[in-house]
């Protein structure tokens, strides 16, 4: 048996080739994601570790949110010297760093990176644990003069003794380039300027007294866990930060894991959709390869083989498979993690890859997902293939029952077709988020069920009317086609699940992308008041010279600021809530239109006011006049009076969870030195939008990271966002496609080997080399697009219950992009055409008389 598996295996390779290349582009992913996150991992582990000093003095982190009102936390410079004199530290040095600030050059371009990744300025000092050492010039002394790293100064062109300029958030400055700095570990991307100890903290933090942190040098013999205590002990153990080498590390590493998880989980989701699709075309590959193989499976019968050595020979055939679609995928993973670091490289992170990692674990996960897709989708056929009698080797037929699965098939269909659709109904009916979320879940994943398994029973009624117009366009060649693709419903719905799948996620994603595009479109229309908005392009703060030329450029009238703050609420639930909160100076009435509940604009905006959002409100019991405890960072603490309740519908564009927000006086009082992170800029009486925007944008040339922006920029902004998330949609959806044609080549091939003397015989009695051709392709035509049919319809009954969940966010609008799906649709029969090539021109060179006697 073992022998007649190998030679069966070796004799069909060609037929299972495709059905391989699904396996190796699942595996690919995986594995590919894997090493290049091991990769980056590793190597940033090694950057942390030898550039983290023993021990850490930072300021108590009271909120977990990042501070987005742009002040900086420091700590006394005179720690310093307060750490040294403990027993056990070596030295101490003051760090002054800061990543709020854009350095431009003398063009008014940013030398930044465009990637993302920070531009930090910090004081420059060499010890035998820095990042970075000087290879040209000299080190900046006193004010006026910097450093800059190499990769920005290459990428930039920039030169020794050029002038750039610091916009930082006490104010701008400019320094003069007198040396250049070389990475001596990996370069994370971002961009290094260095500055003398006493201009980075008088110009970055705005106080020669102030630091961001201090770092401490263990003396020989005492263990860092030893200093850092005796430092706590000193200092005031929940008075700051303190953090060893190992947890300093440990600490960055967990922040650069987000990063990272990011690209793992999208690589994941690439080999899910490859995983999810290419088990329907190695099931449909199995059981047309089963079928066929008819005859031989009962002569092997006949012969003595009992039903469970056949089923493990086609369980073989299946292990074999998998294990070359998996070492292939292995390696292609690795190309692919190779692929990922020459990325990375060119975005400005440079990985060696000579240093690429490979895990015990990656392999593993290889070969468990290649061997056990594979196993696990050829069962069911192996399980048909040990039913076939020893009678079937006296004639060629296929599998006696073809038909009687279906009757279960309608069954189980039914049933969970119904649960599934109970539980789309139960999200569009549901009032709270989380159990609407749910329930759409568990309703996506069972009707996706149901319609895979009766997916059969639908393909002649819906075949019958996709190809109702064959006869008449293609007469015969049209009626044979439409024929072929109803003779076998199970192989044509498993083919056509293939491609489903893939247009169902992009059809349901497509509806809910252009749900939230037009609700956000209505948002902006209903909120937003002003002629501009003033911004930073990647919506942090801004130094404060901004807004004060902002107000002093001609024509410029009304201007509103917005300063954000990280917040913690103590609700009368007895919850405590992280969110962030919103100042606004008064006036906001006439730059944007907020609806309330209950209340005002000018009470929200008093001295110990807020507003909150009504649904918030209701959730936690907050009500007008209500006193909330409010904690600010730093540790501040106020309790402030409710005296609105917004409306808006949608997030209200005026804060986070809960739309907190209060007057300036508020803010200032206890988050002072913030920065602004928008203006809403109205143009004075007999001054045109078009004039004060061109005159706005003048004042910004010094800024290039600092925007205006109208109504329709806005609009457009937030479907570039979005587009974001539909461009990884489309990106799965190409590689379902991908897959989904091998499968729909794989059918026709297949099918074109089990018809051979058929097609021998139309060919005998005058159909031409071209008709055949044309009726495969029909034949793949409809089958792609009864695919496509069934994917769509799921889609959108998925996007539209995706859009009920987004409705109880207040993204009440329902657009269905009408456009999308019939480029879909259209697209499918090209993918159908395309899908027949092959197999059709195959199929036209078959020797007539060969192909009559074939058997």
């Amino acid at each position: 048996m073992l022998k007649a598996t190998l030679r069966s295996f070796l004799a069909h390779k060609g037929r299972l080739l495709l059905s391989a290349l699904a396996v190796l582009l699942s595996v690919a992913f995986v594995s590919g994601s894997l090493i290049f996150s091991d990769t980056v991992g590793r190597t940033f582990d090694r950057l942390f570790a030898s550039t983290s000093a023993d021990v850490t003095v930072t300021p108590k982190e009271d909120l977990e949110s990042q501070i987005p009102s742009g002040a900086t936390p420091t700590v006394p410079a005179s720690l310093a010297q307060r750490i040294a004199e403990i027993d056990g530290v070596a030295d101490t040095h003051v760090d002054a760093s800061v990543e709020n600030i854009t350095v431009v050059d003398r063009h008014n371009e940013s030398v930044g990176p465009t990637t993302g990744a920070p531009t930090i300025a910090t004081n420059w000092y060499v010890t035998d644990r820095s990042p970075v050492k000087l290879t040209s010039g000299h080190a900046p002394e006193g004010a006026g003069q910097a450093l800059l790293d190499a990769d920005t100064a290459k990428k930039k062109d920039v030169r020794i003794g050029d002038t750039l300029t610091v916009l930082a958030q006490p104010g701008s400055f400019k320094v003069k380039v007198v040396g250049i700095a070389t990475f001596t570990t990996t370069n994370p991307g971002a961009a290094l300027v260095f500055l003398d100890t006493p201009t980075a903290q008088t110009e970055l933090l705005g106080s020669p007294d102030a630091a961001t942190g201090i770092s401490v040098t263990a003396a020989p013999g005492v263990s860092d866990t030893v200093v850092k205590q005796r430092i706590a002990a000193a200092l005031g153990r929940t008075t700051y930060q303190y953090q060893t080498a190992d947890e300093q590390a440990e600490s960055s590493a967990a922040s650069l894991g987000g990063f990272l998880d990011v690209i793992k989980y999208v690589m994941l989701g690439f080999a899910g959709i490859a995983v999810l699709v290419g088990v329907f075309l190695i099931v449909n590959t199995f059981s047309m390869l089963i079928a066929q193989r008819t005859r031989e499976l009962g002569l092997l019968r006949a012969l003595g083989a009992d039903r469970r050595q056949v089923r493990r020979s086609v369980l073989t055939e299946a292990t074999l498979l998998g294990l070359v679609g998996s070492t292939l995928g292995l390696a292609a993973g690795i190309g692919l993690a190779f692929g990922l670091i020459g990325v990375m490289g060119a975005l400005g992170m440079n990985l060696k890859s000579t240093e690429i990692v490979i895990g015990w674990a990656t392999p593993v996960s290889a070969y468990a997902v290649g061997v056990g897709v594979t196993f696990v989708a050829a069962y069911l056929p192996a399980r048909r293939a040990a039913g076939v009698s020893p009678m079937a080797a006296l004639a060629d037929a296929e599998i006696a029952g073809v038909g009687r699965p279906l009757k279960l098939r309608a069954v189980v269909g039914s049933v969970v077709g119904a649960a599934g659709a109970a539980a789309l109904v139960g999200c569009a009916l549901s009032t709270r988020t989380a159990s609407a979320a749910s329930l759409l879940g568990l309703g996506v994943v069972l009707t996706l069920v149901a319609t895979v398994t009766a997916g059969p029973l639908l393909v002649r009624p819906v075949i019958r009317v996709l190809g109702a117009g064959f006869p008449a366009l293609f007469g015969s060649i049209g009626r044979m086609s439409r024929r072929n693709a109803l003779r076998n419903p199970r192989r044509t719905g498993a083919t056509a699940a293939a491609l489903m799948v893939g247009l169902a996620l992009v059809g349901g994603m497509s509806v809910a992308s252009a749900s939230m595009t037009e609700s956000f479109d209505d948002q902006i229309d209903r909120t937003l008041g002003a002629d501009f908005i003033v911004q930073n392009q990647n919506f942090q703060p801004f130094p404060r010279e901004v807004t004060d030329r902002i107000r002093a450029t001609d024509g410029a009238g009304l201007v509103v600021r917005q300063r954000f703050s990280p917040v913690a609420v103590r609700t009368p639930d007895g919850e405590r809530i992280e969110t962030t909160a919103a100042a606004y100076d008064p006036r906001l009435d006439e730059v944007a239109h907020i609806t309330y509940a209950e209340g005002d604009t000018a009470a929200a905006l008093a001295d110990g006011s807020l507003a909150v959002d009504r649904k918030f409100a209701k959730d936690h019991g907050v009500r007008i006049g209500s006193t909330v405890p409010v904690e600010f960072p730093g540790g501040r603490k106020a309790d402030l009076k409710v005296a609105a309740l917004t409306d808006q519908g949608t997030g209200d564009g005026f804060g986070t969870q809960g739309g907190l927000y209060f007057g300036f006086g508020t803010i200032e009082t206890y988050v002072p030195g913030g920065q602004d992170s928008a203006l809403y800029v109205n143009a004075a009486p007999g001054t045109t939008a078009d004039q004060l925007r061109s005159r706005l944008e003048k004042t910004l040339d010094p800024y290039p990271q600092v925007q205006v922006r109208d109504q329709a920029d806005y609009k457009k902004l937030v479907r570039d966002q979005i587009a974001v998330l539909l461009y990884l949609v489309y990106a799965l959806l190409g590689l379902a496609i991908v897959i989904a044609v091998l499968g729909v080549v794989n059918t026709l091939a297949l099918s074109v080997v089990e018809r051979t003397r058929e097609i021998g015989l139309l060919r005998a009695i005058g159909l031409a080399r071209r008709q055949l051709r044309r009726m495969i392709r029909l034949e793949s035509v409809v089958i792609a697009v009864f695919g496509a049919v069934l994917g769509l319809a799921l889609g959108l009954v998925w996007g539209v219950c995706t859009q009920q969940v987004l409705a109880l966010q207040g993204m009440k609008a329902l657009a269905i992009p009408w456009g999308t799906v019939v480029a879909v649709v259209v697209g499918s029969a090209v993918v159908g055409i395309v899908a027949a090539l092959l197999p059709a021109l195959r199929a036209s060179r078959m020797n007539v008389l060969a192909a009559i006697a074939h058997e």
